[in-house]
């Protein structure tokens, strides 16, 4: 996934011509993305790269992993693992003060927008790191954990992720953990989650709650995508599902920006536009598609395909970012192409991140 800073500056410029007059206005929050600067080391030529794509972004903020998942963790080996990755990052923001700052409250978010800076809120894709033990969640939130996701695709303690066939739905201990989230003014995201566990975890929240990263199952009807039934129940309860970027958007070819718009109008058309976001599952940093990244991506989504993620009559050159998106502004690009389709200004700074503003106010207090 190598970038450079010149090719984002002209992906920006080719990108200018669509964009979005009030962005700079809005409060842009990506519910489910992140910096590359974890994985850089501090003398890296890249870091210099994945600054200057991070302030020509204009996010406010991104909700940003900092926990292990996709598999198996069934010891405290998640546990360490996810205080090691949290301190690492405080460290690597703490370098930048410049650029990012770590986001924990709403004052945090404000700060960020007004200072022009990309605020990094933490989340966990997943429960296991809290183990069988809902007294991790006060720890974490201490740490500075404001988002937790109950599930990834498989089962856990919690519940089923999107990819169990069974859909048990949410645990005696989900439950629990649900309402430990509540009391802790952590935000619950249900993304990931299997049908049931969606559906629980919205009846079993006291507060607002996040799907995070999702598509829309009406349009493609993919495991990993949210139901309308399970959409209007998230809005009766002022929740705001976030519109992914992944191939999940189609169950044929490649997603562009006209499929994530269709998703995005979908989704209002359903929840009302005060319950749609923008959750795009991506770096923040443009993919620079050299010829070895294309041949590390299709055996990246063989690999996919294999696991049951994708179905086997999908093509090998899936990408998990959009195409016609692959600039480090995209949600001003994806802004103005609302624009151009009669949305109002209102309703497009709802979905860039006001409406995730207004859940983690309403949560974090």
């Amino acid at each position: 996934m190598a970038v450079t800073a010149a090719a984002g500056v002209t992906r920006l410029a080719r990108a200018a011509s669509a964009a979005w007059t009030p962005y700079r206005e809005a409060m842009p929050i990506d519910g489910a993305g992140g910096s590359h600067l974890i994985w850089l080391e501090d003398d890296d030529p890249g870091v210099a790269a994945e600054l200057a794509y991070m302030r020509a972004s204009g996010l406010t903020a991104v909700v940003q992993t900092v926990a292990p998942n996709g598999r198996f963790w069934i010891n405290d080996a998640a546990f360490e693992a996810t205080k090691a990755h949290i301190a690492k990052l405080d460290k690597k923001i703490a370098l930048h003060p410049d650029a990012t700052l770590h986001v924990g409250s709403v004052a945090d978010l404000q700060r960020a927008h007004r200072e022009r800076k990309v605020g990094v809120i933490y989340t966990f894709q997943g429960t296991e790191s809290l183990g069988e033990d809902v007294e991790r969640i006060p720890l974490f939130r201490k740490l500075g954990v404001r988002v937790i996701q109950l599930t990834h695709n498989r089962r856990n303690l919690v519940g089923d992720g999107c990819m169990e066939p069974g859909n048990a739905g949410l645990s005696n201990y989900g439950h629990e953990v649900v309402e430990r989230l509540n009391a802790e003014k952590v935000v619950v995201d249900l993304a990931h989650g299997a049908q049931r566990t969606i559906k629980e975890g919205i009846a079993a929240c006291k507060a607002p709650m996040l799907i995070s990263h999702t598509g829309c199952h009406a349009l493609a009807a993919l495991p990993r995508n949210t139901t309308d039934a399970e959409l209007r129940a998230m809005a009766d309860r002022g929740g705001v599902a976030g519109i992914i970027f992944w191939p999940y958007l189609r169950t044929d070819s490649q997603p562009m920006a006209i499929d994530v718009v269709r998703h995005i109008e979908h989704a209002v058309k359903v929840c009302g536009e005060d319950h749609v976001g923008i959750g795009t599952d991506t770096g923040i940093a443009p993919i620079e598609r050299t010829p070895e990244f294309e041949k590390d991506n299709r055996e990246y989504m063989r690999g996919m395909k294999a696991d049951g993620i994708f179905a086997k009559e999908r093509p090998d050159d899936l990408y998990t970012f959009i195409p016609d998106l692959n600039t480090a502004n995209r949600f001003e690009v994806l802004a103005g192409m609302l624009s151009t389709r009669g949305h109002s200004d209102a309703r497009i700074a709802k979905i860039l991140g006001g409406n995730f503003a207004r859940v983690m106010g309403e949560v974090w207090g």
